[in-house]
């Protein structure tokens, strides 16, 4: 009886591809293994073990699998499910998906190996000079890699010389695979056996008095072994013994010491926790708290509304212990990895060793380890806090998934598929597991308090600030007005510039906030009016003073900032606008005496570099922080007295429909830094335009009102939350060409699904990379069923793929587009 295995390949194709497998390897194989699959001519995947079944393939001939990778599934079946509802809902691959949720060391892929034909006759006299040097130097090794060969002959592509080689049957190929995962082990060491007896370790000692560095070894290990009962590390028992690696070294070859290896984790946490018993809710958050467990018993989702400084993660701490007391697994998703570093710190504080870490910045060892920790539901990882991919991890025993500041934009995915949103897709896995879900926020989205006022989700609110704390007092700046009577100190009006002096006079810090990294965003010549333009996207390059560099967001591309113009070449460059580095620069001549400190993306790159300015803020070794989007996000600083925002009008004055949403809760989020303790803070907003209706409510923290207000024009433009959105991109080189492909596809969308499709049209910045981009978005009412309009569409891009014209033409889906 011929068995088959259906497999889920970590590439974009549409279907499951099958291969053939014996009885013994179908009755060992379970869904969720992981085996290595030839594919292609000669590339070897790794690939997820799906399904077995009898029915052999109609369209090609079945291969034979490579090998079984896992001895236990390494990934199971509410995962599965879940992975396949974000492919379906997404409209990306199973395959993408694979790709994005497994840290890439499970993924093993093929090493080509070059191995010369020992039974070839080999004409050297016919190779050509690059030949020769790799058919010479297979003579010495007995194997050669693709990055080896290219390094003999100082070549990147050398796949063409290789071929010739196989042509001509001088070389042969073969692939490899490499487990890219090594655990790490840590070198320990004891007293050998034999001087474990007194008189033995007398004598030991006695003929070390002539190696004093080498008693003074054996010495400081009984020195460690009587303070701690733990097996000793040779790296402490080098630093205690005040010698080196050598000298341990000989006592181990001369077996007086013992060396052994246990592997360890490579993220360790030692903390004693304290209990969350300890923590006293105050009358509103026990309010809240009941409310959110009366939702849960409806087993719905619950929005937790509670203003900034409110004491929500308290609220979530103690809903974290009901779950671990039942023996459940918790998620704690974040929209950002500078906000992972503050709230592990504080639930470590509570919960100790059962908190495990998982984002971005973690290498792929470390997230390999929290991977099998989660798997095997080990007490190290009984809470998981971390960013969006933490979603994937393989739970088994979800009980509680909490996301905070579920309004972030953050939390949607944009590139590379899937384009998932964290907090939709964080509910479905919540439903897979029976567990319950809870969203936070001070200014929630207004699609999350549009389903709780349909009664679709639980509510809960604390509309008063911990301790009783008043809410920041918040006033706008005309610098309109400030700016026409010369009042204004570089981009500081005279408002500002006082209570940052007032603040630094009484030792209280300060935050800054302006949007842009950099030191400004245009170099722009007064002559002639050339602004220096990226050469691959269509947007002008923005001054780095640090690098002294000009530089593109977008593609990276960067080069040298120039004396003069490229355009007239006249020397009259003047830098408009304004970056965070420019910010910083203004307050060290304006204050010489304060510690600025800068949060950008420029200064975040390492993997600890969050943890260091924020640590720093915190202990007040910074005056004033200047800082993007990433200073609003609900850190906690006790000394911050005043809030700056640079520039307001920047964020409402964005080409887009939720430009006004994000702007108020953008600022309500970073005027909620200010005044966390009894003092009541202070927030001055500069602007243009103090009239408008996003500021105004921002400074009577009227959240309702710009509820009412957006939700009632997304009612007359038909926005979410009341239709759906696809947003379809086209991307090509060539613009002609992509012009005419995205009126084909907008015109057969139209022929199928009428007027709700609009566009095509080019984004606010249209090339990028080199590409054009074209928009097409499709608007679906609510009351429309999504999967049959989202099966149309992929019946519309099948016909689409049909025409060889448009073959080079690149098409992306991005559903729910926020």
């Amino acid at each position: 009886m011929q068995y088959f295995l259906d497999v889920v390949l970590p590439i974009p194709l549409e279907r499951l591809f099958t291969y053939k497998i014996t009885p013994e390897e179908a009755t060992f194989l379970k869904p969720g293994m992981r085996v290595a699959v030839p594919f292609g001519k000669s590339k070897i995947y790794t690939a997820l073990a799906y399904n077995t079944h009898q029915d052999q393939p109609q369209a090609y001939e079945a291969k034979e699998i490579y090998q079984i990778l896992d001895d236990v599934p390494l990934v199971n079946n509410s995962q599965l499910q879940h992975w396949e509802w974000i492919a379906k809902y997404y409209m990306c691959t199973f395959g993408e998906v694979l790709r994005s949720a497994l840290p890439s060391a499970f993924l093993l892929e093929s090493e080509t190996l070059i191995l010369p034909n020992k039974n070839a006759e080999v004409d050297e006299m016919g190779l050509e000079d690059d030949e020769f040097l790799i058919f010479e130097a297979l003579q010495h090794q007995s194997a050669l890699k693709i990055g080896e060969v290219s390094g003999i002959v100082d070549k990147k592509n050398v796949l063409p010389l290789v071929n010739r080689l196989v042509q001509k049957g001088v070389v042969l190929q073969k692939e490899e695979l490499y487990e890219q995962y090594r655990p790490k082990l840590v070198r320990y060491v004891k007293l050998g056996q034999e001087y474990q007896a007194e008189d033995k370790l007398e004598q030991l000692l006695q003929e070390l008095t002539r190696a004093p560095k080498q008693s003074q070894v054996v010495l400081s290990l009984f020195q460690l072994q009587a303070v701690n009962k733990k097996p000793i590390k040779v790296t402490d028992l080098e630093r205690e013994s005040g010698t080196s690696k050598a000298v341990i070294k000989a006592l181990i070859d001369k077996s007086i010491l013992e060396e052994f290896h246990i592997r360890t984790d490579r993220v360790q946490q030692e903390q004693e926790s304290s209990s969350v018993d300890a923590i006293t809710l105050n009358p509103y958050q026990q309010e809240a708290l009941e409310a959110i467990k009366s939702g849960f018993s409806g087993s719905k989702p619950v929005l937790l509304h509670g203003v900034t400084s409110a004491g929500k993660t308290e609220v979530y701490f103690k809903l974290i212990q009901d779950a671990l007391n039942q023996g459940k697994q918790v998620l704690y998703l974040l929209p950002e990895i500078a906000l992972t570093s503050q709230l592990i710190n504080r639930l470590r504080h509570y919960f100790g060793s059962k908190v495990s870490v998982y984002h971005s910045k973690y290498s792929i060892h470390e997230r390999v380890e929290v991977w099998n920790n989660v798997l095997k539901n080990a007490e190290k990882a009984q809470i998981v806090i971390g960013a969006r991919s933490s979603l994937f991890l393989p739970y088994s025993n979800l009980g509680l998934v909490v996301v905070d500041e579920e309004h972030e934009s953050s939390f949607k995915q944009f590139d590379p598929a899937p384009r998932y949103q964290a907090r939709d897709a964080a509910m479905v896995l919540a439903n897979y597991h029976k567990a319950h879900c809870l969203l936070g926020s001070a200014t929630p989205s207004i699609e999350s308090m549009a389903n709780a006022k349909k009664g679709k989700y639980g509510y809960a609110s604390i509309a008063y600030r911990y301790g009783n704390v008043l809410m920041p007092d918040i006033n706008l700046v005309d610098i309109k007005e400030a700016t026409r009577k010369k009042r204004m100190k570089g981009h500081f009006s005279e408002s500002l510039f006082n209570a940052i002096m007032e603040a630094l006079e009484v030792g209280e810090q300060v935050i800054l906030f302006q949007n842009r990294r950099g030191f400004a965003p245009i170099v722009e010549c007064t002559t002639c009016g050339h602004a220096a333009q990226c050469p691959n996207c269509d947007v002008s390059l923005t001054y780095h003073q640090h690098r002294n560099q000009l530089r593109c967001h977008y593609c990276g591309y960067h080069m040298a900032l120039q004396q003069a113009c490229l355009a007239c070449g006249s020397p009259t460059l003047d830098k408009k606008g304004l970056g965070t580095e420019q910010i910083q620069q203004e307050l060290k001549e304006l204050f010489p005496e304060a510690s600025v400190g800068r949060m950008d993306l420029d200064t975040t790159r390492g993997k600890y570099a969050y943890e260091k300015i924020i640590t720093a803020f915190e202990q007040q070794e910074m005056d004033i922080l200047v800082g993007t989007q990433m200073v609003t996000k609900g850190l906690d600083f006790r000394n911050v007295s005043l809030v700056g925002i640079m520039n307001a009008d920047t964020l409402l004055n964005f080409p887009d429909y939720r430009a006004h949403e994000r702007s108020f809760q953008l600022l309500t989020q970073v005027a909620g830094r200010a005044g966390r303790t009894q003092k009541r803070g202070k927030v001055l907003i500069q602007t243009y335009n103090p009239y408008h209706q996003i500021l105004q409510q921002v400074t009577t923290n009227d959240y309702d009102k710009m509820f009412a207000e957006q939700y009632y024009e997304r009612e007359q433009f038909k926005y979410p939350p009341l239709v759906r959105i696809i947003k379809l991109t086209l991307k090509d080189k060539d613009y002609n060409k992509l012009n005419e492909a995205s009126e084909w596809f907008a015109q057969s969308l139209r022929n199928v699904l009428g007027q709700q499709v609009l566009g095509p049209e080019y984004p606010p910045v249209a090339r990028i990379r080199r590409d054009y981009l074209k928009n097409i978005l499709v608007k679906i009412p609510r009351n429309l069923p999504a999967v049959q309009i989202k099966n149309s569409i992929k019946r519309i891009e099948k016909s689409f793929n049909a025409i060889s014209k448009y073959k080079s033409v690149r098409l992306v889906y991005n559903v729910d587009h926020i």
